[in-house]
């Protein structure tokens, strides 16, 4: 059983995507929070296995609450799914930079929101790649510079191109083709990238590319 947090100030909205998710045999809403300050204290006590967070919201926004989460290793278990109004939202690239496993437009398909719900419980980070590579580029081309890229010393090159690929939206089957190699090759590939910059999931994966500088906005196609 999937279990599911909602964090909307919205009671209507909450209560939209409780009725569309409690109806699935896989998937439980454990509950509701109205603000950051809340939501954190519902995650804590509740253990959700996704959390559905807006940004903006009275008191303690989804931003900073997504930060403090992201940030307890004991929380690990809780993947954060930022919900915005808007596909090019200015704080949805910084919320994927702390922690925040995706993102999903509020007026997504109910059939999108749950097969998303699903794919990220099952470990997939980025939901919707070809918007989520369109948020990123704009955003990533407004930094002054490429952050330190250290990290990336640790890959072998091999890595590094399966990375870049991770950075372009591509899934772990996509990959597979473009290398030439299996899906579960590409799946090792990712996993210990992952492992080997400290990257908490395939989101920061993404962002570690941009702001590295392996990945350029403009190179992806």
């Amino acid at each position: 059983m999937i279990r599911v947090a909602l964090v909307d100030d919205q009671a209507l909205v909450r209560a939209g995507f409780r009725a569309l998710l409690d109806a699935q045999d896989d998937i439980e809403v454990v509950g509701e929070a109205a603000n950051g300050d809340d939501a954190i204290r519902l995650v804590q006590a509740a253990r959700p296995d996704i959390v559905l967070m807006d940004i903006r919201m009275p008191g303690l926004d989804g931003l900073s609450a997504t930060g403090v989460l992201a940030a307890d290793p004991d929380l690990a278990g809780s993947r954060i799914v930022i919900l915005t109004t808007f596909e090019l939202d200015e704080y949805v690239f910084e919320a994927l930079r702390i922690g925040a496993a995706g993102f999903l437009v509020k007026d997504t398909e109910p059939a999108e929101l749950i097969r998303a719900v699903r794919a990220v419980a099952e470990g997939d980070a980025l939901l919707s790649p070809g918007v989520t590579r369109r948020l990123i580029e704009e955003y990533a081309t407004r930094a002054k510079a490429p952050v330190d890229a250290a990290p990336l010393a640790e890959l072998t090159e091999r890595e590094r191109e399966v990375v870049a690929l991770v950075g372009e939206g591509l899934s772990n089957d996509e990959i597979a083709e473009r290398l030439i190699m299996s899906p579960a090759t590409a799946k090792t590939h990712v996993s210990r990238a992952m492992v080997k910059v400290g990257a908490r999931d395939r989101a920061q994966l993404v962002v570690l590319a941009y702001e590295s500088g392996l990945v350029r906005p403009g190179w992806t196609s």
